[in-house]
């Protein structure tokens, strides 16, 4: 049953696309999409737990028979997602106002959908795996976690680990998820795009150009990835290890970019922070946006072509049936940090205790040409720290990092660059042992060479 409040709420957002005022341009030809209206839009309040959507949300069918919502059944929807054969939608909603943000799926052109998952908490923000699989955010003690499930809302797997708030934003062509943290991983702070394959391994800042916000990332059809920045709208580049600004019109951007067939941009906008975000296109080189959906007192925001797209590289799974994980450095002073030669004399591994503060587990030596070997812990928050002779602090992690049960990760260096490859030769580390140093809390070993 549609509540009447419900019901006026639609026909307040059912409104017709119309140009917006001042410089924007008018509107082209319509194109298929889908995208969410909501009167209140608090973009990073996820980052604390909270709520994106204070007075509520719809999600609307925008194509050439006009608009209409996507699943008027529901008193709540948002986060649409497209699967990759265009047939279906995955997208957050609530059955009623008092009900926790659940997954929900719906085939195109059908009203009723199905919910996927279920709990006391809230699930967002949900994407389209390969292999029948999907990925989301839930809410575990007030604090947003990223699950992948199949479609059927089962045999759940927890892919981030740590005291922070996590978020997925989009499924990368080679497979890995694209996701936003506030850095340092483990904080709350500044939000930041991350990536971690679909088993939980191999999370990783996706650029070292730590900073500035970075949030709402998509992978556009050049392979870069765009984003809502502090300087607007920027891209992270292949060919680049720093973010690159967008010449862009003046405004303010959500990020969540999508392209249209033309070569537009369809995207959020706003003039500033005392306007509401609207809809419009811009081609990228030119000098102004134009105006596709806008409202005098609603945000339209996240928009998705409907329609499909190429299938991401699938992941198989590299994890053994271990209880830990094994790191191999090869070289701590391939950083962009500067070390003297021969300076760094072993490495300590913390934990965070159940009051959160951190917690030593172990140290291991460090060779001469920086490579160290050590059996850590799973599946919770970990942090390195460089030391030289004399016990003092070379460096130390700001944030957290992880490692999947059974994992086996070989870094090239300590927070090197993407493009940084590792040099062709045997790490010293192994050739003493191919055992690595137990660092689960067992035991607290010396380092030294």
């Amino acid at each position: 049953m549609i509540s009447s409040r419900h019901i006026a709420a639609c026909v307040c957002l059912l409104f017709v696309a119309r140009a917006v005022k001042s410089s924007v341009e008018s509107p082209p030809s319509p194109a298929s999409f889908l995208y969410t209206v909501a009167k209140s839009y608090e973009p990073l309040a996820w980052m604390h737990g909270g709520e994106r959507f204070p007075s509520g949300a719809t999600i609307l069918v925008h194509n050439l028979r006009g608009e209409h919502a996507l699943s008027p059944e529901l008193f709540a929807t948002a986060d649409p997602g497209i699967s990759f054969d265009g047939e279906h939608v995955l997208f957050s909603g609530k059955r009623t106002p008092k009900d926790p943000w659940q997954i929900w799926e719906v085939s195109v052109g059908i009203d009723h959908a199905r919910q996927v998952t279920s709990g006391k908490e809230d699930c967002i923000r949900p994407l389209y795996l390969p292999d029948d699989r999907i990925v989301y955010a839930r809410k575990s003690d007030g604090r947003f976690r990223i699950e992948a499930a199949d479609l059927a809302g089962k045999n759940a797997l927890v892919l981030t680990y740590g005291p922070a708030n996590f978020l997925p934003s989009d499924i990368l062509r080679d497979g890995r998820i694209l996701f936003e943290a506030g850095y340092p991983l483990g904080s709350n702070a500044t939000p930041e795009i991350y990536t971690v394959y679909s088993d939980g391994s191999g999370v990783e800042s996706y650029r070292c150009d730590h900073g500035k916000t970075h949030h709402q990332g998509r992978q556009v059809s050049s392979g870069d990835i765009v984003f809502a920045s502090t300087s607007g709208l920027s891209r992270f580049t292949s060919a680049r290890a720093k973010e690159l600004a967008l010449p862009a019109p003046p405004g303010e951007y959500a990020g969540d970019v999508a392209e249209l067939a033309s070569g537009e941009w369809l995207l959020p906008w706003r003039a500033d922070s005392q306007h509401i975000f609207q809809l419009v296109t811009w081609h990228p080189g030119s000098k102004a946006v134009r105006g596709m959906v806008s409202s005098p007192d609603a945000n339209a925001t996240q928009p998705v072509v409907l329609g499909p797209r190429a299938l991401p590289n699938r992941h198989p799974s590299g994890l053994h049936e271990w209880p830990n994980a094994n790191l191999l450095c090869l070289n701590t002073y391939t950083s962009k940090h500067s070390f003297a030669a021969a300076s760094i004399d072993s490495m300590r591994l913390y934990a965070r205790d159940s009051s959160g503060n951190a917690k030593l587990l172990g140290s291991a030596p460090v060779e001469r040409d920086g490579s160290f070997f050590v059996h850590v812990p799973s599946e919770q928050a970990l942090q390195i720290e460089l030391i030289d002779a004399s016990g003092q602090t070379l460096q130390r992690e700001s944030g957290f990092f992880w490692m999947r049960r059974g994992e086996q990760r070989v870094c090239v260096g300590c927070h090197a660059g993407p493009e940084t490859a590792p040099e062709n030769a045997v790490p010293q580390v192994l050739l003493k042992s191919t055992t690595p140093a137990d660092l689960t809390g067992a035991q607290v070993a010396s380092g030294g060479n």
